[in-house]
Protein backbone atom coordinates (compact mmCIF):
# COMPACT_ATOMS: atom_id res chain seq x y z
CA UNK A 1 0.00 0.00 0.00
CA UNK A 2 1.51 3.23 -1.03
CA UNK A 3 1.35 5.93 1.99
CA UNK A 4 0.48 9.86 1.13
CA UNK A 5 4.07 11.82 0.46
CA UNK A 6 3.56 14.19 3.21
CA UNK A 7 3.05 10.97 5.97
CA UNK A 8 6.82 10.42 5.81
CA UNK A 9 9.24 12.88 7.61
CA UNK A 10 11.26 13.13 4.35
CA UNK A 11 8.20 14.27 2.59
CA UNK A 12 7.38 16.77 5.67
CA UNK A 13 10.85 18.39 5.31
CA UNK A 14 10.26 18.33 1.45
CA UNK A 15 7.43 20.30 1.61
CA UNK A 16 8.16 22.76 4.12
CA UNK A 17 11.31 23.79 1.63
CA UNK A 18 8.74 24.05 -1.55
CA UNK A 19 6.39 26.04 0.83
CA UNK A 20 9.30 28.59 1.61
CA UNK A 21 10.69 28.77 -2.26
CA UNK A 22 7.24 29.03 -3.37
CA UNK A 23 6.93 31.74 -0.97
CA UNK A 24 9.98 33.39 -2.11
CA UNK A 25 8.89 33.37 -5.91
CA UNK A 26 5.54 34.59 -5.09
CA UNK A 27 7.38 37.50 -3.17
CA UNK A 28 9.71 38.08 -5.96
CA UNK A 29 7.30 38.06 -8.86
CA UNK A 30 4.92 40.36 -6.80
CA UNK A 31 7.36 42.85 -4.91
CA UNK A 32 7.96 44.29 -8.87
CA UNK A 33 4.64 45.05 -9.05
CA UNK A 34 3.24 46.73 -5.61
CA UNK A 35 6.62 48.85 -5.71
CA UNK A 36 6.28 52.09 -6.52
CA UNK A 37 10.06 52.69 -7.24
CA UNK A 38 9.98 50.87 -10.15
CA UNK A 39 7.91 51.94 -13.43
CA UNK A 40 4.52 51.15 -13.59
CA UNK A 41 1.55 52.61 -15.94
CA UNK A 42 -0.31 55.54 -14.91
CA UNK A 43 -3.62 55.02 -13.02
CA UNK A 44 -6.25 55.51 -16.00
CA UNK A 45 -7.37 58.33 -13.95
CA UNK A 46 -4.92 59.87 -13.38
CA UNK A 47 -3.34 59.43 -17.01
CA UNK A 48 -6.28 61.33 -17.96
CA UNK A 49 -6.16 64.46 -15.68
CA UNK A 50 -2.23 64.67 -16.61
CA UNK A 51 -3.00 64.68 -20.46
CA UNK A 52 -6.09 66.84 -19.89
CA UNK A 53 -3.05 69.38 -18.62
CA UNK A 54 -0.87 68.44 -21.10
CA UNK A 55 -3.93 69.79 -23.59
CA UNK A 56 -4.10 73.12 -21.90
CA UNK A 57 -0.57 73.52 -21.96
CA UNK A 58 -0.61 73.53 -25.66
CA UNK A 59 -3.68 75.71 -25.82
CA UNK A 60 -2.35 78.25 -23.62
CA UNK A 61 1.57 78.17 -25.36
CA UNK A 62 -0.13 78.78 -28.73
CA UNK A 63 -1.29 82.32 -27.62
CA UNK A 64 2.52 83.27 -26.25
CA UNK A 65 4.90 85.52 -28.61
CA UNK A 66 8.64 83.53 -29.26
CA UNK A 67 9.89 81.04 -29.70
CA UNK A 68 8.82 77.35 -28.32
CA UNK A 69 11.87 76.63 -26.34
CA UNK A 70 10.74 80.72 -24.48
CA UNK A 71 6.91 79.57 -24.62
CA UNK A 72 8.18 76.63 -22.11
CA UNK A 73 10.47 78.00 -20.30
CA UNK A 74 7.61 80.77 -19.32
CA UNK A 75 5.23 78.36 -18.28
CA UNK A 76 7.42 76.25 -16.24
CA UNK A 77 8.24 79.10 -14.21
CA UNK A 78 4.42 79.94 -13.87
CA UNK A 79 3.72 75.97 -12.60
CA UNK A 80 6.56 75.74 -10.87
CA UNK A 81 5.10 74.73 -6.67
CA UNK A 82 6.99 73.48 -3.95
CA UNK A 83 5.11 70.22 -4.27
CA UNK A 84 5.03 70.09 -8.26
CA UNK A 85 6.98 70.45 -11.26
CA UNK A 86 6.77 70.55 -14.77
CA UNK A 87 9.74 69.42 -16.94
CA UNK A 88 10.12 69.86 -21.22
CA UNK A 89 12.50 68.54 -23.22
CA UNK A 90 12.57 67.99 -26.57
CA UNK A 91 11.65 65.16 -28.88
CA UNK A 92 15.63 63.87 -28.35
CA UNK A 93 15.50 64.41 -24.51
CA UNK A 94 17.53 67.57 -23.84
CA UNK A 95 16.15 69.13 -21.22
CA UNK A 96 14.36 72.27 -22.11
CA UNK A 97 13.46 73.72 -18.58
CA UNK A 98 13.68 74.37 -15.74
CA UNK A 99 17.51 73.43 -15.94
CA UNK A 100 19.73 72.78 -13.46
CA UNK A 101 20.95 69.18 -11.93
CA UNK A 102 18.09 66.96 -11.94
CA UNK A 103 19.07 63.69 -11.62
CA UNK A 104 15.73 62.00 -11.02
CA UNK A 105 14.40 63.69 -14.42
CA UNK A 106 17.43 62.86 -16.46
CA UNK A 107 17.26 58.78 -15.14
CA UNK A 108 13.25 58.95 -16.28
CA UNK A 109 13.67 60.32 -19.81
CA UNK A 110 16.07 57.24 -20.17
CA UNK A 111 13.48 54.89 -19.66
CA UNK A 112 10.35 57.17 -20.35
CA UNK A 113 10.86 58.40 -23.79
CA UNK A 114 7.02 57.68 -25.73
CA UNK A 115 4.34 60.07 -25.32
CA UNK A 116 1.89 56.68 -26.60
CA UNK A 117 2.91 54.77 -23.22
CA UNK A 118 3.27 57.28 -20.29
CA UNK A 119 4.53 55.72 -17.01
CA UNK A 120 5.60 56.75 -13.80
CA UNK A 121 7.94 55.64 -11.38
CA UNK A 122 9.13 57.35 -7.64
CA UNK A 123 12.53 59.14 -6.82
CA UNK A 124 12.67 59.10 -3.00
CA UNK A 125 9.92 61.07 -2.11
CA UNK A 126 9.08 62.77 -5.70
CA UNK A 127 7.08 60.64 -8.13
CA UNK A 128 7.54 61.59 -12.10
CA UNK A 129 4.95 60.75 -14.65
CA UNK A 130 5.44 61.29 -18.58
CA UNK A 131 6.53 62.01 -21.06
CA UNK A 132 3.01 64.24 -22.72
CA UNK A 133 3.38 65.37 -26.22
CA UNK A 134 3.21 69.26 -26.76
CA UNK A 135 2.69 70.74 -29.69
CA UNK A 136 2.87 74.54 -31.29
CA UNK A 137 2.20 74.31 -34.50
CA UNK A 138 4.71 72.34 -35.82
CA UNK A 139 7.25 71.83 -33.58
CA UNK A 140 7.07 69.82 -30.66
CA UNK A 141 8.28 68.84 -27.37
CA UNK A 142 7.74 66.76 -24.27
CA UNK A 143 6.20 67.22 -20.63
CA UNK A 144 7.34 65.61 -17.41
CA UNK A 145 5.14 65.92 -14.50
CA UNK A 146 6.68 65.63 -11.29
CA UNK A 147 4.90 65.64 -7.46
CA UNK A 148 5.85 65.34 -3.92
CA UNK A 149 5.00 61.84 -2.50
CA UNK A 150 3.24 62.21 0.61
CA UNK A 151 2.04 58.20 1.17
CA UNK A 152 5.08 57.10 3.54
CA UNK A 153 7.20 54.19 2.08
CA UNK A 154 5.14 50.92 1.72
CA UNK A 155 6.18 47.94 4.85
CA UNK A 156 7.70 45.78 2.42
CA UNK A 157 9.72 47.87 0.86
CA UNK A 158 11.06 49.71 4.52
CA UNK A 159 12.28 45.94 5.35
CA UNK A 160 14.07 45.80 1.72
CA UNK A 161 15.85 49.02 2.35
CA UNK A 162 16.76 47.18 5.79
CA UNK A 163 18.74 43.93 5.21
CA UNK A 164 18.60 43.81 9.17
CA UNK A 165 14.69 44.22 9.23
CA UNK A 166 14.76 41.61 6.23
CA UNK A 167 16.36 39.28 8.11
CA UNK A 168 13.70 39.39 11.05
CA UNK A 169 10.80 39.59 8.92
CA UNK A 170 12.59 36.31 7.38
CA UNK A 171 12.89 34.71 10.02
CA UNK A 172 9.46 35.30 11.36
CA UNK A 173 7.71 34.04 8.33
CA UNK A 174 9.90 30.80 8.42
CA UNK A 175 9.28 30.25 12.06
CA UNK A 176 5.83 29.09 12.72
CA UNK A 177 7.08 25.94 9.76
CA UNK A 178 9.78 25.64 11.57
CA UNK A 179 8.10 24.75 14.77
CA UNK A 180 5.44 22.60 13.20
CA UNK A 181 8.20 20.79 11.31
CA UNK A 182 10.11 20.62 14.79
CA UNK A 183 7.00 19.68 16.73
CA UNK A 184 6.31 16.72 13.60
CA UNK A 185 9.74 14.99 14.09
CA UNK A 186 10.36 15.63 18.29
CA UNK A 187 6.42 14.71 19.30
CA UNK A 188 7.15 10.86 18.05
CA UNK A 189 10.44 10.89 19.50
CA UNK A 190 9.59 11.89 22.23
CA UNK A 191 6.87 8.98 22.83
CA UNK A 192 9.64 6.69 22.01
CA UNK A 193 11.61 8.00 24.64
CA UNK A 194 8.90 7.70 27.31
CA UNK A 195 8.41 4.03 25.90
CA UNK A 196 12.30 3.28 26.55
CA UNK A 197 12.14 4.54 29.82
CA UNK A 198 8.78 2.57 30.50
CA UNK A 199 10.57 -0.63 29.38
CA UNK A 200 14.01 0.43 31.48
CA UNK A 201 11.68 0.03 35.00
CA UNK A 202 10.14 -3.19 33.75
CA UNK A 203 6.85 -2.19 31.98
CA UNK A 204 6.69 -4.21 29.12
CA UNK A 205 3.72 -3.43 27.61
CA UNK A 206 3.19 -2.21 23.73
CA UNK A 207 2.33 1.65 23.04
CA UNK A 208 -0.16 2.19 20.07
CA UNK A 209 0.42 5.82 20.59
CA UNK A 210 4.01 4.53 18.94
CA UNK A 211 2.90 3.53 15.64
CA UNK A 212 1.71 7.39 14.84
CA UNK A 213 2.96 10.34 13.09
CA UNK A 214 5.61 9.90 10.05
CA UNK A 215 6.23 6.93 7.98
CA UNK A 216 9.75 6.05 9.56
CA UNK A 217 8.51 6.70 13.34
CA UNK A 218 5.53 4.31 12.89
CA UNK A 219 7.81 1.55 11.55
CA UNK A 220 10.18 2.46 14.25
CA UNK A 221 7.23 2.14 16.93
CA UNK A 222 5.95 -0.98 15.08
CA UNK A 223 9.31 -2.80 15.65
CA UNK A 224 9.40 -1.49 18.88
CA UNK A 225 6.41 -2.78 20.33
CA UNK A 226 7.32 -6.21 18.43
CA UNK A 227 10.51 -5.96 20.39
CA UNK A 228 8.19 -5.17 23.63
CA UNK A 229 5.79 -8.33 23.30
CA UNK A 230 9.17 -10.51 22.42
CA UNK A 231 10.50 -9.61 25.45
CA UNK A 232 7.33 -9.97 27.79
CA UNK A 233 6.77 -13.31 26.18
CA UNK A 234 10.01 -14.29 26.44
CA UNK A 235 10.26 -13.43 30.35
CA UNK A 236 7.11 -14.60 31.12
CA UNK A 237 8.05 -18.21 29.60
CA UNK A 238 11.31 -18.55 31.37
CA UNK A 239 9.28 -17.71 34.68
CA UNK A 240 6.83 -19.90 33.90
CA UNK A 241 9.26 -22.91 33.55
CA UNK A 242 11.20 -22.19 36.43
CA UNK A 243 7.55 -22.56 38.29
CA UNK A 244 7.02 -25.44 36.59
CA UNK A 245 10.00 -27.43 37.15
CA UNK A 246 10.05 -26.39 40.60
CA UNK A 247 6.73 -27.75 41.35
CA UNK A 248 7.47 -30.42 40.06
CA UNK A 249 10.36 -31.27 42.23
CA UNK A 250 8.63 -31.20 45.31
CA UNK A 251 6.19 -34.39 43.94
CA UNK A 252 9.57 -36.57 44.39
CA UNK A 253 10.63 -34.35 47.24
CA UNK A 254 7.15 -35.15 49.04
CA UNK A 255 7.91 -38.63 48.28
CA UNK A 256 11.26 -38.97 49.48
CA UNK A 257 10.50 -37.29 52.64
CA UNK A 258 7.47 -40.28 53.19
CA UNK A 259 9.41 -42.81 52.52
CA UNK A 260 12.24 -41.77 54.90
CA UNK A 261 9.45 -41.12 57.94
CA UNK A 262 8.46 -44.95 56.88
CA UNK A 263 11.86 -46.05 57.07
CA UNK A 264 12.41 -44.61 60.49
CA UNK A 265 9.10 -45.75 61.88
CA UNK A 266 10.42 -49.52 60.91
CA UNK A 267 13.83 -49.20 61.80
CA UNK A 268 14.16 -46.71 63.77
CA UNK A 269 16.16 -43.44 64.40
CA UNK A 270 19.51 -43.74 62.83
CA UNK A 271 22.10 -41.01 61.64
CA UNK A 272 22.06 -41.78 58.01
CA UNK A 273 18.06 -41.36 57.88
CA UNK A 274 18.25 -37.82 60.09
CA UNK A 275 20.70 -36.77 57.34
CA UNK A 276 18.08 -37.83 54.50
CA UNK A 277 15.32 -36.19 56.11
CA UNK A 278 17.74 -33.17 57.12
CA UNK A 279 19.11 -32.57 53.34
CA UNK A 280 15.23 -33.50 52.06
CA UNK A 281 14.29 -30.44 54.70
CA UNK A 282 16.56 -27.83 53.25
CA UNK A 283 15.84 -28.93 49.43
CA UNK A 284 12.11 -28.60 49.92
CA UNK A 285 12.93 -25.20 51.26
CA UNK A 286 14.84 -24.10 48.39
CA UNK A 287 12.48 -25.10 46.22
CA UNK A 288 9.48 -23.13 48.26
CA UNK A 289 11.67 -19.83 47.72
CA UNK A 290 12.21 -20.60 44.23
CA UNK A 291 8.53 -20.90 43.98
CA UNK A 292 8.20 -17.98 45.43
CA UNK A 293 10.60 -16.36 43.49
CA UNK A 294 8.93 -17.43 40.46
CA UNK A 295 5.83 -16.43 41.66
CA UNK A 296 6.40 -13.15 42.39
CA UNK A 297 8.52 -12.64 39.15
CA UNK A 298 5.56 -13.97 37.05
CA UNK A 299 4.20 -10.87 34.89
CA UNK A 300 5.17 -8.30 37.73
CA UNK A 301 5.81 -5.66 35.67
CA UNK A 302 2.16 -6.11 34.71
CA UNK A 303 0.79 -5.77 38.08
CA UNK A 304 2.33 -2.25 38.64
CA UNK A 305 0.91 0.52 41.07
CA UNK A 306 1.22 3.55 42.61
CA UNK A 307 1.58 3.56 46.51
CA UNK A 308 3.51 5.10 49.07
CA UNK A 309 6.35 4.01 51.64
CA UNK A 310 4.28 4.11 54.60
CA UNK A 311 1.58 2.01 53.37
CA UNK A 312 4.34 -0.58 51.68
CA UNK A 313 6.80 -0.76 54.84
CA UNK A 314 5.23 0.50 57.75
CA UNK A 315 3.02 -2.59 59.08
CA UNK A 316 5.94 -5.40 57.82
CA UNK A 317 8.38 -3.18 60.26
CA UNK A 318 5.83 -3.46 63.19
CA UNK A 319 6.08 -7.16 62.58
CA UNK A 320 9.44 -7.11 62.26
CA UNK A 321 9.91 -5.29 65.99
CA UNK A 322 7.72 -7.35 67.52
CA UNK A 323 9.76 -10.61 66.48
CA UNK A 324 13.14 -8.98 67.35
CA UNK A 325 11.82 -8.53 70.82
CA UNK A 326 10.90 -12.03 71.44
CA UNK A 327 14.30 -12.70 70.67
CA UNK A 328 15.48 -10.13 73.14
CA UNK A 329 16.93 -7.73 70.05
CA UNK A 330 16.48 -4.09 69.56
CA UNK A 331 15.05 -2.93 66.31
CA UNK A 332 14.42 0.71 65.32
CA UNK A 333 13.01 2.49 62.24
CA UNK A 334 13.13 6.71 61.29
CA UNK A 335 9.65 7.72 60.60
CA UNK A 336 7.77 6.45 57.45
CA UNK A 337 6.05 9.53 55.40
CA UNK A 338 3.58 8.83 52.51
CA UNK A 339 6.75 8.93 49.72
CA UNK A 340 5.23 7.99 46.20
CA UNK A 341 6.74 4.68 44.58
CA UNK A 342 5.33 2.81 41.46
CA UNK A 343 5.78 -0.83 41.34
CA UNK A 344 4.62 -4.27 42.20
CA UNK A 345 3.57 -3.87 46.03
CA UNK A 346 4.52 -7.87 46.81
CA UNK A 347 7.95 -7.35 45.80
CA UNK A 348 9.09 -4.12 47.15
CA UNK A 349 7.79 -5.69 50.87
CA UNK A 350 9.29 -9.07 49.99
CA UNK A 351 12.55 -7.52 49.01
CA UNK A 352 12.73 -5.26 52.07
CA UNK A 353 11.59 -7.99 54.45
CA UNK A 354 14.47 -10.49 53.42
CA UNK A 355 16.68 -7.64 54.25
CA UNK A 356 15.17 -6.97 57.73
CA UNK A 357 14.98 -10.38 58.95
CA UNK A 358 18.59 -11.17 57.98
CA UNK A 359 19.27 -8.40 60.24
CA UNK A 360 17.32 -9.97 62.90
CA UNK A 361 18.38 -13.59 62.34
CA UNK A 362 22.58 -12.52 61.91
CA UNK A 363 22.68 -9.46 64.61
CA UNK A 364 23.56 -9.35 67.79
CA UNK A 365 21.48 -7.77 69.70
CA UNK A 366 21.01 -4.12 67.65
CA UNK A 367 19.27 -3.46 64.21
CA UNK A 368 19.16 0.25 62.82
CA UNK A 369 16.83 1.04 59.72
CA UNK A 370 16.99 4.34 58.24
CA UNK A 371 14.42 5.66 55.40
CA UNK A 372 14.77 8.69 54.09
CA UNK A 373 14.41 10.56 50.63
CA UNK A 374 15.21 13.04 48.00
CA UNK A 375 12.84 14.59 45.18
CA UNK A 376 13.80 11.87 43.31
CA UNK A 377 15.09 8.68 45.13
CA UNK A 378 14.01 7.09 48.70
CA UNK A 379 16.61 5.21 50.52
CA UNK A 380 16.26 2.79 52.71
CA UNK A 381 19.45 1.45 55.03
CA UNK A 382 19.25 -1.67 57.45
CA UNK A 383 22.47 -2.00 59.71
CA UNK A 384 22.98 -4.81 62.35
CA UNK A 385 25.77 -5.52 64.82
CA UNK A 386 26.48 -8.77 63.70
CA UNK A 387 29.41 -10.80 62.63
CA UNK A 388 29.18 -9.21 59.14
CA UNK A 389 30.29 -10.41 56.22
CA UNK A 390 33.76 -10.20 54.54
CA UNK A 391 34.67 -7.15 52.24
CA UNK A 392 35.45 -9.47 49.43
CA UNK A 393 32.32 -11.11 49.37
CA UNK A 394 30.08 -8.17 49.92
CA UNK A 395 29.35 -7.88 46.30
CA UNK A 396 28.93 -12.00 45.92
CA UNK A 397 26.06 -11.87 48.70
CA UNK A 398 23.82 -10.59 46.08
CA UNK A 399 24.32 -13.99 43.71
CA UNK A 400 21.93 -17.38 43.88
CA UNK A 401 22.57 -19.70 45.79
CA UNK A 402 25.60 -18.21 47.35
CA UNK A 403 27.08 -18.61 51.05
CA UNK A 404 29.42 -16.61 52.36
CA UNK A 405 32.62 -18.38 54.51
CA UNK A 406 31.69 -17.19 57.54
CA UNK A 407 29.12 -19.08 60.01
CA UNK A 408 26.61 -16.09 59.46
CA UNK A 409 25.22 -18.15 56.84
CA UNK A 410 26.88 -21.50 57.47
CA UNK A 411 25.34 -22.31 60.71
CA UNK A 412 21.98 -21.44 59.66
CA UNK A 413 21.72 -23.66 56.83
CA UNK A 414 20.33 -21.08 55.00
CA UNK A 415 19.99 -21.26 51.07
CA UNK A 416 21.45 -18.29 49.97
CA UNK A 417 18.28 -17.23 47.85
CA UNK A 418 16.88 -14.37 49.92
CA UNK A 419 19.48 -11.97 48.79
CA UNK A 420 19.07 -12.91 45.63
CA UNK A 421 15.60 -12.68 45.16
CA UNK A 422 15.99 -9.13 46.65
CA UNK A 423 18.35 -7.93 44.55
CA UNK A 424 16.32 -9.17 41.68
CA UNK A 425 12.73 -6.94 43.05
CA UNK A 426 14.59 -4.23 42.98
CA UNK A 427 16.44 -4.44 40.27
CA UNK A 428 13.06 -4.93 38.39
CA UNK A 429 11.86 -1.52 39.84
CA UNK A 430 15.51 0.03 38.38
CA UNK A 431 16.72 0.42 42.03
CA UNK A 432 19.80 -0.46 43.48
CA UNK A 433 21.54 -2.56 46.52
CA UNK A 434 24.55 -2.73 47.81
CA UNK A 435 26.16 -4.28 50.74
CA UNK A 436 28.93 -2.46 52.81
CA UNK A 437 30.39 -2.73 56.37
CA UNK A 438 27.89 -1.35 59.04
CA UNK A 439 28.79 1.86 61.39
CA UNK A 440 27.50 -0.83 64.37
CA UNK A 441 30.13 -4.01 63.54
CA UNK A 442 27.92 -6.27 61.22
CA UNK A 443 26.72 -5.64 57.41
CA UNK A 444 24.90 -2.76 56.15
CA UNK A 445 22.73 -3.27 52.97
CA UNK A 446 21.49 -0.18 51.17
CA UNK A 447 18.58 0.03 48.87
CA UNK A 448 18.00 2.81 46.62
CA UNK A 449 14.69 3.04 44.60
CA UNK A 450 13.33 5.75 42.34
CA UNK A 451 10.65 8.06 43.41
CA UNK A 452 7.48 8.98 41.67
CA UNK A 453 6.69 12.85 41.22
CA UNK A 454 3.98 13.90 44.46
Amino acid sequence: MRRPLFSSLYGRIFAVFWLTLLLVVVALLLLPRLDPRAQHTIPEQHLDRMQHFASKISQRISEYPGTLERKLKMVARHEKRDNARVYFTTLDGEVIAPHGRNKALRNFITIADSPDQPIQRLYGRWMMAGPFKIEDGGQSALMYLGSFWHKPPPFFIQILDKPFQLLLVTMLVSTPFLLWLAWAISRPARRLQQAAERVATGQFSPDPELEKGSVEFQQAGASFNQMVQAINQMISGQQRLLSDISHELRSPLTRLRMATALAQRKQGESNELSRIDTEAERLEKMISELLELSRMQVNSHQQRELSDAHTLWFEMLEDARFEAEQCEKSLTFSALEPWPISGNPNLLISAVENVVRNAIKYGDDQIEIHISATAHQLQIQVDDNGEGVPDDELTDIFRPFYRVSTARDRSSGGTGLGLAITESAIRQHSGTITASRSHLGGLCVTICLPREKS
